[in-house]
């Protein structure tokens, strides 16, 4: 019975040692591929192998075309004022842009009406910043016809339209903007006026307004900041003459639509008695220079207000 036991002692200390040698066995094995898998990992990665998603991933948005590095590029810092790849596309390309007919005593017309040319200048900025190499998405449009908040400020306001960068959207009243006009009917004054608002939404997509606003942000005095924010709104002039210039013979403008856009232009500048630390939009003179420079080349590239050394241009 002793050695009986004995015996039996011994086979099970064996079948222990066994297992304990598979059990070691099998990791070195597992701990063998796991190196091999790292390997083959890391020469992926030298490769440029990107590595497969797992399940657990956030799905892509397949709403668009995958975008390139070449076009998801927006311009920063003092580049993006002096030497924006927008400046360097050319003309804008004439497309047609019939303007529907307007009556200013009709808040749905006036709707219309904006809604009419907004699409052409979607169309038209969209195409150049393709030309440029920029990402570009158009604005949205909010027409109020009563008063409410955006991000940016309340509405109404004293302008009657606005754009607000936090939101990419631009804000007009349909009767309060025909108001602020004094109920004229000239419709190529109220495309001026969206143009020059969705000028600033160029200026957004471009790269230009967060450079700026840091700037301007940064400057000591009210008076300083100011020299800024001309050299924007004399920009989006600019800017609004390209648009109109590029549809002159479809929307279409005559002399007497071009005359109006330009006595609102000055009528719209800074007053001339107005106090340096009021001075944000630019002298009457300046305001139909800049807008004149838009219609007549109708290319961003005549709107550079930031590499002007000609100071008076810019009062």
């Amino acid at each position: 019975m002793g050695a009986s036991g004995s015996t039996g002692g011994q086979s099970g200390g064996g079948s222990a040692h066994r297992r304990t040698a598979l059990y070691a066995g099998l990791a070195v094995l597992l701990l063998a591929l796991a190196a091999l898998t790292v390997i083959v990992s890391d020469e992926e990665v030298r490769q440029g192998i990107e590595p497969a998603a797992t399940a657990d991933r956030t799905e892509p948005d397949l709403s668009g075309p995958p975008q390139t590095s070449a076009d998801t590029r927006r311009p920063s810092g003092h580049a993006a004022l002096v030497d924006n790849p927008l400046y360097s596309t050319g003309q804008l390309v004439p497309l047609p842009c019939p303007a529907p007919r307007l009556d200013v005593h009709d808040p749905a017309s006036v709707e219309k009406f904006l809604d009419t040319v907004t699409d052409c200048l979607d169309d038209a900025w969209a195409r150049q910043f393709e030309e440029a190499g920029i990402p570009f998405d158009p604005p949205k449009r909010v027409y109020w016809s009563e008063g409410g908040t955006s991000p940016c400020r309340e509405y109404p306001s004293a302008a009657g339209a606005f754009y607000c960068r936090a939101v990419e959207s631009i804000y007009i009243g349909t009767s309060d903007v025909v108001e602020k006009w004094g109920g004229t009917e000239q419709s190529a004054v109220y495309a001026s006026l969206l143009a020059h608002e969705y000028g600033h939404h160029v200026q957004g997509e471009a790269g230009l307004l967060e450079y700026y606003h840091d700037q301007r942000a940064n400057e000591p005095s009210r008076v300083q900041a100011n020299a800024w924010t001309r050299k924007s709104e004399l920009q989006a002039n600019c800017l609004a003459g390209v648009f109109l210039g590029a549809v002159e013979a479809t929307y279409p403008l005559d002399d007497e639509d071009i005359d109006a856009v330009l006595d609102d232009a000055a009528a719209t500048a800074d007053r001339p008695d107005a106090p340096a630390e009021e001075r944000t939009h630019g002298t009457a003179e300046n305001s139909v220079l800049w807008l004149e420079h838009g219609l007549k080349q109708e290319s961003p590239g005549a709107c550079n207000t930031w590499a002007v050394e000609d100071e008076s241009v810019l009062q």
